[in-house]
C-alpha cells in the first residue's frame, strides 16, 4: 500500500510540475520550484516564460520550393532556348541557344553576388541593402518567411528559387532582337538592366517583413512601411506578371526599336525553321511553369494546389482560344498558334495564379489567347517595331491583361481568395475598384521604370560596344560569324 501511495504521489508531482498539454501554444515554464517554500527571486524565475523557440523550416515546404526552383531552371534551359531557337532561321539557331544559356549563367552568378541582397533585404522602397553580398550570413540554419504565420522555409531554398526567376526574366528579352544583336552587347546590357530594373522591381513588388511581423495594428503599420513601393500600394503579383513579364517585354520592345529591324524584313523569308523545337520548348515552359506559379506559394499547401490548377486550365483555354480565333481568321489552325496561345495563357495567369478561382482562370485564359493574337498581329503593326519573337505581344500584353484582371477575379464574390489581413488573421473586406487601381499602379510603374532603364542601358552599350552586328555578318548568320559553330551539319 505504501508503494501505491508513493507511486501516486510521484505521478501527482509530475502532473503539477509539467507544462499544460491542453494548450499547445503555451510556453513551458523556465524553471520549476523544487521546494514548497521558495525565495521570492526563485519564484520570479519560475514564473518567467521561456524564450520563443526558433522557427524550423518544414521539410515538405522546403522540398517543394527546391523542386519548383529546378522546374523554373528547366523553363530557361532548355525550355525558353528551344522555344525561341525554333522560331528563328537555321543560321541563327545556335546563337539564340547561346544567348539564353549564357544569360542564364551570368544572371545566376550576379544574383548570388549582389542581386539577392539588393532585392530581398530591408532598405528603402526601391532597393534593399548589400549586407548579404555573396550570400553573407545565409546559412543552412537561416530561414525565410512564407505567407503563413509561424511557417518558414530555408533561406537558401528561397535564394535559388528567386534567382531562377531573375535568370529567365533576362532570358526573355533576347527574343525581341534575335538574329541581329552583338553577343557582347547583349551580355553588358543584361548586367545593367538586371541591376537597375529587375532588382528594384522585385524589391518593390515582393519585399515585405513577413506575416509574423503583423502582430497588431501598430506593428502591422510599422512593418508595412518597410515593404517595397508597390507592395505598399497594395499591388498583387503572385508570381511575376509585373516583375518578370511586363518588365522583360518593355525592355525587349525598346531593344527592338534601338537595335533596328532585321535586314531584309518583308523581302526575305523569315519563317521559323523548326516548329518541332518550338512545340517542345513550349511544352517544357508549361511543365516548368507549375514550379514558377505553384512554387510561389512558398508552401506545399492548398494555395499551391490552387495556383497549379489555375496554371493548368488557363493555359489550356488560351491555347484553344488562340487556335480557334486563328482558324476563323486564317482558315487553318496552326501549331505555332497553339504554342503561342499556351505561352500567352501562362503569362496572363502568372500574377493571378494564387488569388483567383478556377472560373476566373478560365476566363483569363480565354481572353489571353485572343488578346495576345491581336498583340502579335494588329498591335505589332501599329507599333512598327521588329519584335522578332513577339516578346511584347505575348509577355507584355499578356502580363498587362493578367495584372489588371487579377484585381477583378481575386474578389471572393467571383471565386477569388481576396486579400488576407494578417493583423485580423482573416480575409479582409474586398474593394474591387481600389484593387484594380493598385494593379494599375504596378503596371504603370514597371512600364515607365523598365522603359527608362532600358533606353539608358541600350544607349550606353551602343556607344561603348555597338548594339548590332555588321550587315554582312547578319546575312551570313550569327551562328558562324559570332560563335564559329553551326547548329546543324548537313
Amino acid at each position: 500500500m505504501k508503494r501505491i501511495f508513493a507511486l501516486l504521489a510521484l505521478v501527482g508531482a509530475v502532473a503539477f510540475s509539467a507544462p499544460s498539454w491542453a494548450d499547445e501554444k503555451a510556453a513551458a515554464p523556465a524553471a520549476v520550484a523544487t521546494e514548497a517554500v521558495a525565495a521570492p527571486a526563485a519564484a520570479a524565475v519560475a514564473a518567467a516564460p521561456a524564450a520563443a523557440p526558433a522557427l524550423v523550416a518544414n521539410k515538405g515546404d522546403n522540398a517543394w520550393v527546391m523542386v519548383s526552383a529546378a522546374l523554373v531552371i528547366l523553363m530557361s534551359i532548355p525550355g525558353l532556348a528551344l522555344f525561341y531557337g525554333g522560331l528563328v532561321r537555321t543560321k541563327n539557331m545556335l546563337s539564340v541557344l547561346m544567348q539564353v544559356f549564357v544569360t542564364f549563367s551570368l544572371i545566376s552568378v550576379l544574383w548570388v553576388v549582389y542581386g539577392y541582397s539588393a532585392a530581398f533585404t530591408e532598405g528603402n522602397q526601391f532597393f534593399g541593402v548589400l549586407d548579404k553580398l555573396f550570400l553573407k550570413g545565409v546559412t543552412v540554419e537561416s530561414v525565410g518567411a512564407t505567407f503563413t504565420k509561424g511557417v518558414v522555409i530555408s533561406e537558401l531554398a528561397f535564394v535559388i528559387f528567386q534567382g531562377a526567376f531573375a535568370a529567365i526574366t533576362c532570358g526573355l528579352i533576347v527574343g525581341a532582337f534575335a538574329e541581329r544583336a552583338k553577343f557582347a552587347a547583349i551580355l553588358v546590357f543584361m548586367v545593367i538592366w538586371f541591376t537597375l530594373s529587375y532588382i528594384p522591381m522585385a524589391h518593390m513588388v515582393w519585399y515585405w517583413a513577413g506575416p509574423d511581423a503583423y502582430i497588431d495594428a501598430a506593428a502591422g503599420e510599422a512593418a508595412g512601411k518597410t515593404a517595397g513601393f508597390l507592395f505598399q500600394k497594395g499591388a498583387l503579383d503572385f508570381a511575376g506578371g509585373t516583375v518578370v513579364h511586363i518588365n522583360a517585354a518593355v525592355a525587349g520592345l525598346v531593344g527592338a526599336y534601338m537595335v533596328g529591324k532585321r535586314t531584309g524584313l518583308g523581302n526575305v523569308a523569315m519563317a521559323p525553321h523548326s516548329l518541332t523545337f518550338t512545340m517542345i520548348g513550349a511544352s517544357l515552359l508549361w511543365f516548368g511553369w507549375f514550379g514558377f506559379n505553384a512554387g510561389s506559394a512558398l508552401e506545399a499547401s492548398g494555395g499551391a494546389a490552387l495556383a497549379m490548377v489555375n496554371t493548368w486550365v488557363a493555359t489550356s483555354c488560351a491555347a484553344l482560344s488562340w487556335m480557334f480565333a486563328e482558324w476563323i481568321l486564317k482558315g487553318k489552325p496552326s501549331m505555332l498558334g497553339a504554342a503561342s496561345g499556351a505561352v500567352a495563357g501562362l503569362v496572363a495567369i502568372t500574377p493571378a495564379a494564387g488569388f483567383v478561382g478556377v472560373m476566373g482562370a478560365i476566363i483569363m485564359g480565354l481572353l489571353a489567347g485572343v488578346v495576345c493574337l491581336w498583340g502579335v498581329n494588329g498591335l505589332k503593326k501599329m507599333l512598327g517595331a521588329d519584335d522578332s519573337l513577339d516578346v511584347f505581344g505575348v509577355h507584355g500584353l499578356g502580363g498587362i491583361l493578367g495584372a489588371l484582371l487579377t484585381g477583378v477575379f481575386a474578389d471572393p464574390a467571383l471565386g477569388g481568395t481576396g486579400v488576407y489581413d494578417y493583423v485580423a488573421n482573416a480575409v479582409g473586406t474586398y474593394d474591387m475598384t481600389a484593387q484594380v487601381i493598385s494593379q494599375a499602379w504596378g503596371v504603370g510603374t514597371v512600364i515607365v521604370w523598365s522603359g527608362v532603364v532600358s533606353v539608358v542601358a541600350y544607349k550606353l552599350v551602343d556607344i561603348v560596344i555597338g548594339l548590332r552586328v555588321p550587315e554582312d555578318e547578319e546575312r551570313e548568320g550569327l551562328d558562324l560569324t559570332s560563335h564559329g559553330e553551326t547548329a546543324y551539319h548537313h
